[in-house]
């Protein structure tokens, strides 16, 4: 199911809480089922009963089930702030001719976040930039907080569709650097097509996320088989920058391999130089679906606590 999600689904649902929810649950049922059986995701809305507490908030049917003493968990008991970050640059409408696109598959993969954030009582907030930040949202918990998040990502997504907006990702990051609560697991979804001239300002840019103490999280968005292997038929093209409005006519097997070897070898840079900070670097395929999102986001989650 994940791998068809997109905005003809999304239709069909009705709304994209709902879709989000049947996201995670065949997540959570997938990885029961999967060689991850027994890896943790159950969700923390109970903690041990200590002590000398009231026993106001103790569940007394959990109780009669285990024979231990577990109380409930409030929201000003959450464990995680997270701040979801969305390019919303026209580049992330790719493929223009698809029903799924780089920002569709974002914007659903942020909203699956978001149902399992709420489902583990962590704080989540949402921003979107292309040139400048263009929306940030402080982090909550509360389910009218969720339900604007939900909202937001919907008309975003309908926003977007067809607007020629540039990029400007080491602008818009030393911003939310200084806009997100210490300390908070920043996640981002970018294709981080910006000019490769400008690779030190957006090293210099993950360097103020990580001086304000912040964990981040970066998935890289692409449609691999096209915009890494160059995967397209042989015929004349009219390739247009979906940014700037820039064309050029070429004849793909003419160029395919030197733009393999130079888009690869600037990616990697990329990726290199991430984990050399401490950033966990995932290369996000849009054809494959949100379990690969949903899985890395719990393997570091893991790590945090």
């Amino acid at each position: 199911m994940a791998r068809k999600i997109n905005r003809e689904t999304l239709t069909q649902f009705g709304n994209l809480e709902l879709l989000a929810r049947q996201v995670v649950e065949g997540f959570i049922t997938g990885m029961h089922k999967s060689p991850f059986h027994g890896f943790s995701v159950e969700f923390a809305e109970h903690r041990l009963y200590n002590t000398g507490e009231s026993t106001r908030h103790i569940d007394w049917k959990l109780y009669a089930r285990t024979g231990k003493l577990f109380t409930k968990k409030y929201e000003e008991e959450t464990n995680l702030r997270c701040q979801i970050v969305i390019d919303v640059s026209s580049s992330m409408l790719f493929p223009a001719d698809s029903i799924n696109n780089k920002l569709e598959f974002s914007t659903l993969a942020a909203a699956s976040l978001i149902e399992l954030l709420k489902k583990q009582r962590d704080a989540v907030g949402i921003t979107f930039f292309d040139e400048r930040v263009k929306l940030h949202t402080q982090s909550k918990t509360s389910n009218s907080h969720h339900r604007y998040l939900f909202s937001e990502l919907e008309s975003h997504l309908k926003k977007y569709s067809g607007i020629q907006k540039r990029s400007s990702t080491p602008n818009a990051l030393h911003e939310i650097a200084e806009l997100s609560h210490k300390r908070s697991l920043i996640i981002i979804f970018s294709d981080l097509l910006d000019d490769p001239i400008n690779s030190e300002e957006f090293f210099r840019a993950i360097q103020h996320l990580k001086h304000n103490k912040h964990e981040v999280v970066v998935f890289h968005t692409l449609n691999t088989s096209m915009e890494i292997d160059f995967e397209l038929d042989n015929r004349p093209y009219n390739l247009i920058d979906m940014e700037t409005g820039d064309n050029i006519k070429l004849q793909p097997n003419e160029f395919q391999d030197e733009y393999r070897r130079s888009i690869n070898k600037h990616f990697h840079e990329i990726k290199m130089k991430c984990t050399d900070f401490g950033i966990d670097f995932n290369t996000c395929d849009i054809t494959k679906g949100f379990h690969q999102v949903l899985l890395s986001y719990l393997l570091k989650r893991q790590k945090l606590f």
